[in-house]
């Protein structure tokens, strides 16, 4: 038996762990599962032999909760192509706490799911090491540390190792094409020299190609050192007149393909190193150290050790080292590598501040709220990070296809050599030729770099623009919305909402606002807080209420000094028969045709007033909703507003197609009613009050608000409260879809194309042959393409996000 605790989200009563439990206990192989409500985990006994941890995952969203295992990212080095990342997660899905795998190529790393109570990060180095690879960090520390200083290493040697092969390479030619007097023949002369060049260039390929048999792996080690073993073999043969004649001799040949190989991966692995710049650029604004103050002194610590509740004292110029609250001081903060907001804020004592910003005029202490892995900015990197590692369905065309690509590969080479030689009877050396060719002019590599170089650039550019994507799947849905669903409020709207006019019937202004605000103090609609903030303008005194009821969006009733008072929408006040007069209806209808929300008041079951509030609409909106239209999208505003209220402000925005009066639990069915026509939703709205809505649509799209930033929010968070970034979001979606499309398109027509070529298919009819040294520039060259294809988008900005910079709506 083997005992797990398992972390489960929407837990909130016993009513919930019974489920759990209940649900659990249900499953054969299951011997108890307990609840711990407080510590939002369940204790699980259970037989691995019998039920796996994916079935368990699945018992439990079965109940209606989510498990949440532990998230890693393993650094991972000697991967070179598609093969190698199938071979890596492969191994480690075999560990039976591990429930997802994904390797990216590009990065170099391996982003898994997992419950450390069964499998241990030990266990997971000796699996990927039995693989024939090795873990050369996890988390940060395998990003910035490792990785920078140990690709900087293999860079250089890649680098020497070309520039020596193409040196002694050109040597050789030189030496056949001038052939002066030598002390020995010219092939044991040339045997002499190239062999101990030959051995040290050689010498990763041929290891990396013993270690992938060795674990049963055919990758393109093998093929490249069956490529550069046949020319220099057939070499040696040929140099002591074994089986071969003289004109075997391919020294120069052998040595130039592994200059060229190595070429082509030192190209390739710059490459890839610069698509993951802009994870390092976020990482690197955490600073090292920051200054605290304990029992009045300042200490200067590394930011590990800052705990919640610490006070940090931040200078001008310096780095925020955590979340927290302003308590003394006060600066303009620069939030434009965060937030993208690129015009630095002032921060003073209660704002709420975000680490990894900047502190540019001002000194400022601060009371630390959350610290390490609980910022925002940790957040923000563990989404991209785990983004960049994920896999869109469409990868599945390329995983598909390098699962057959070498076995085909290694039997399109040994037919041509047979076909050449015993069926066409063509020379020996033609028939070599072809072969060697066509094992290095195959390149899998292509295929395995086009989708994650893509996507590792393509979700780097989101979080520099302030755009977080949340995986690949997100990204090719984007490409298939039709229609755009926006909730009104916070999107649409400032999300600030003011009192403009008071209407009072049977009271004066001054009871009238005492008694709607002395209720709505005990509401949290953003409505009630306008009335609050008006009250405190208007000195109203506030009373106690007893009694008090909410109805969910439509209004709330309680006592006030005996008094019973209503405030609520009009059906609110129909459907409890509360009369409004004629007279008064006008002014009603009146502030509504304004675009006004109109909260209504009774007293005593007697209408006594209303009170029309406004929420300004954002500067960006009417564009936002412009540019969704010329992308081809569909656009419709879900709100709370009445009918002829959302109609004067849907026509202001531009938008004719509008859902109103629609509660805010009843945002997800409408959603859904669109999906059931067979629509293609995103929905745009507030992260935190629309999470089912966002969760129900196609591509939720969760716009924050300042720095209250949920990052667990949507399929993409925008980091800055603007409609226009929702349009950049889905215009940056597509644009990475349709690269990572080119670019399967060109690693599959590279391959198509050169590979016959390579085995002499143009021979007989024009007489081409492709000599082994073009098919290893060919070769070189196509990873290299590919990623560069990928590094275009780091500069690519969206035209929405060039609409929303523009003077006209900045500030």
């Amino acid at each position: 038996m083997v005992i797990i605790q398992i972390r489960v989200a929407g837990m909130h009563c016993a009513t919930c762990a019974k489920a759990i439990e209940s649900t659990l206990g249900e499953r054969k192989g299951i011997s108890s599962a307990v609840v711990n409500i407080a510590a939002e985990n369940v204790r699980i006994e259970f037989d691995p032999d019998t039920v796996s941890l994916l079935d368990i995952e699945e018992a439990i969203r079965k109940a209606g909760f989510t498990p949440v295992p532990e998230s890693l990212a393993l650094s991972i080095s000697g991967m070179h192509c598609a093969v190698c990342v199938q071979a890596i997660e492969k191994a480690l899905l075999t560990l039976p706490g591990i429930t997802s795998v994904s390797v990216n190529l590009g990065t170099g790393q391996a982003y898994l799911t997992y419950y450390p109570d069964v499998t241990s990060l030990e266990d997971m180095k000796k699996a990927v090491s039995a693989a024939g690879f090795s873990v050369i960090g996890t988390g940060d520390d395998s990003q910035v540390d490792s990785f920078d200083t140990g690709a900087a290493l293999d860079l250089r040697m890649k680098a020497y190792r070309s520039i020596l092969g193409f040196v002694v390479s050109g040597f050789l030619m030189l030496l056949m094409w001038i052939h002066p007097p030598l002390p020995l023949p010219m092939p044991l002369m040339m045997f002499f020299i190239a062999t101990p060049f030959f051995a040290f260039l050689s010498y990763p390929i041929f290891k990396a190609a013993i270690r992938s048999l060795k674990n049963g792996i055919l990758d393109m080690d093998v093929m490249y050192s069956l490529g550069i073993g046949t020319a220099y073999g057939s070499s040696v043969l040929s140099t002591f007149g074994i089986f071969l004649s003289a004109d075997f001799n391919f020294y120069e040949t052998a040595i130039m393909l592994t200059a060229f190989l190595t070429l082509g991966r030192y190209l390739e692995a710059r490459a890839k190193g610069k698509t993951g710049e802009a994870i390092r650029s976020l990482m690197n604004l955490q600073p090292k150290t920051a200054t605290v103050i304990r029992d009045g002194t300042e200490f200067t610590v590394p930011v590990g050790e800052i705990v919640p509740h610490d006070i940090v004292l931040v200078r001008p110029g310096e780095a925020i080292p955590v979340d927290g609250t302003v308590i003394d001081g006060e600066s303009h903060v620069d939030e434009s590598l965060i937030t993208g907001e690129p015009i630095p804020i002032l921060k003073q004592t209660d704002a709420n501040v975000i680490g990894g910003t900047i502190s540019t005029n001002g000194a400022i202490t601060i009371y630390a709220t959350q610290v390490g892995k609980d910022t925002i900015l940790a957040k923000i990197i563990r989404m991209v990070e785990e983004a960049q590692g994920s896999k869109p369905p469409v990868q599945r065309v390329a995983d598909t296809a390098v699962s057959y690509f070498i076995p085909a590969v290694l039997i399109i080479a040994f037919s041509a050599f047979l076909f050449w030689y015993f069926i066409a009877g063509y020379p020996l050396l033609f028939a070599v030729t072809a072969l060697i060719s066509v094992l290095v002019v195959a390149c899998p590599c292509a295929l395995g770099l086009a989708t994650p170089t893509a996507i590792t650039v393509g979700i780097g550019r989101g979080a520099e623009l302030g755009i977080l994507i949340r995986n690949g799947e997100v990204l090719e849905k984007s490409g298939t919305i039709n229609i755009v669903a926006i909730d009104k409020t916070g999107t649409l709207t400032e999300g600030r909402p003011e009192v403009t006019d008071i209407a009072p019937f049977s009271l004066s202004e001054q009871e009238l606002l005492t008694y709607a605000a002395s209720i709505e103090q005990l509401s949290l609609h953003p409505l009630g807080e306008a009335i609050l903030r008006k009250s405190e303008e208007m000195d109203a005194p506030l009373h106690d209420v007893v009694d008090f009821k909410s109805f969910g969006g439509q209004g709330i009733c309680g006592s006030v000094d005996g008094v019973q008072i209503l405030v609520g929408n009009r059906s609110f006040f129909e459907e409890r028969s509360i009369q409004i007069p004629k007279n008064a209806l006008g002014t009603i209808v009146r502030f509504e045709s304004e675009g006004k929300t109109v909260p209504l008041i009774a007293v005593d079951r007697r209408y006594a007033g209303c009170i029309a509030i406004t929420d300004p609409i954002k500067p960006t909106s009417h564009e936002a909703v412009k540019i969704f239209e010329e992308m081809g999208l569909s656009v419709v505003m879900i709100t709370g507003d009445n009918e002829h209220t959302a109609e004067v402000i849907g026509q202001e925005i531009g938008i004719s197609r509008i859902f109103a009066g629609v509660l805010p639990w009843d945002k997800a069915e409408e959603v859904s009613r669109l999906q059931e026509r067979g629509e293609h939703v995103a929905f745009i709205g507030d992260g935190i009050n629309d999470a089912p809505a966002l969760a129900q649509a196609d591509v939720g799209i969760a716009i924050s608000t300042g720095t209250d930033v949920a990052v667990e929010s949507g399929g993409i968070v925008l980091m800055q409260s603007d409609p226009l970034d929702a349009a950049a979001a889905i215009q940056l979606a597509r644009k990475v879809m349709g690269r990572i499309r080119a670019n399967l398109f060109w690693a599959f027509f590279y391959n198509i194309l050169l590979i016959p070529v390579a085995a002499g298919l143009l021979t007989p009819f024009f007489g081409i042959t492709f000599r082994p040294e073009y098919a290893g520039l060919a070769m070189a060259l196509s990873s290299v393409t590919i990623v560069s294809l990928s590094l275009l988008l780091r500069s690519y900005t969206p035209p929405a996000k060039n609409k929303a910079e523009s003077p006209v709506f900045a500030g």
